[in-house]
C-alpha cells in the first residue's frame, strides 16, 4: 500500500485544529500549496515538507512512520527500512530522492538513513534546516552539498559533518545515482 502524503498531512493539520491558512501563516508556505499537497495534486520538496511539518511539530521520520512499530528490535533487513520521503512526480522538486530510515522514529537518540539520489535529483531549490547535527559518507556517485554559503562536490568515500541548523541542500549533478549513509542526532529529520 502506497503512503498517502496528502491525507496524512490533512489528518495532522486537522488534529491540531488548524486551518490551511493558519498553517500557512506559521510555516511561510502558501495555503494554496498546502491545499494542493493535501489533495495529492502536487508533491512537496523535502524543504517545503520540512517547513510544513515544523509548523505541526512533527519530524519527517514520524510523519512517514504513522502506525508502525518495531519494538526493541536491533537489526533490520533492507526491506524493513522505511521510506520517509514524499513521492514526487518527474520534474517536481524532490523527484528521484529517496530517504530510507533504519528503525522506528523516536526510539533512539540517533536517526540513521540510507539516501539515494537519482542523476539530477535534489532536495529542492530551497535550503532547509532542522535542530540537529548530521554526518554522512558518500557510498557511490557524487553529491553537491550546500551548507550555508559553501558548496562542495563530494564523491564516493568522502563525508560530511555539520550543524543542521545551518540551511543546507543536497543535489546530484552527475550522470550516475548517488548513495549516502547518514546519521542525524537528535532525530529531527
Amino acid at each position: 500500500m502506497e503512503f498517502d502524503t496528502g491525507a496524512r498531512l490533512k489528518d495532522e493539520r486537522e488534529r491540531r485544529r488548524l486551518s490551511q491558512r493558519q498553517l500557512a501563516a506559521v510555516t511561510g508556505v502558501t495555503s494554496g500549496m498546502i491545499s494542493m499537497i493535501e489533495q495529492n495534486r502536487t508533491s512537496p520538496s523535502v524543504a517545503t515538507l520540512k517547513k510544513i511539518l515544523a509548523g505541526l511539530d512533527i519530524s519527517l521520520g514520524e510523519f512517514f512512520a504513522a502506525g508502525t512499530d518495531t519494538g526493541a528490535k536491533w537489526h533490520f533487513r533492507r526491506e524493513e527500512f522505511r521510506a520517509i520521503t514524499p513521492k514526487a512526480k518527474l520534474g517536481e522538486a524532490g523527484a528521484g530522492v529517496v530517504f530510507r530510515q533504519i528503525g522506528r522514529p523516536g526510539a533512539s537518540a540517533i536517526q540513521m538513513l540510507h539516501e539515494t539520489y537519482a542523476a539530477g535529483a535534489d532536495t529542492g531549490p530551497e535550503l532547509y534546516s532542522h535542530d540537529a547535527e548530521e554526518a554522512g559518507v558518500v557510498i557511490a556517485g557524487q553529491i553537491l552539498v550546500t551548507v550555508g554559503e559553501d558548496t562542495q562536490l563530494l564523491s564516493a568515500g568522502d563525508g560530511y559533518l555539520f550543524n543542521s541548523r545551518t540551511p543546507h541542500r543536497f543535489r546530484n549533478p552527475g550522470p550516475a545515482p548517488c548513495v549516502i549513509v547518514s546519521a542525524c542526532t537528535p532525530p529531527t529529520f
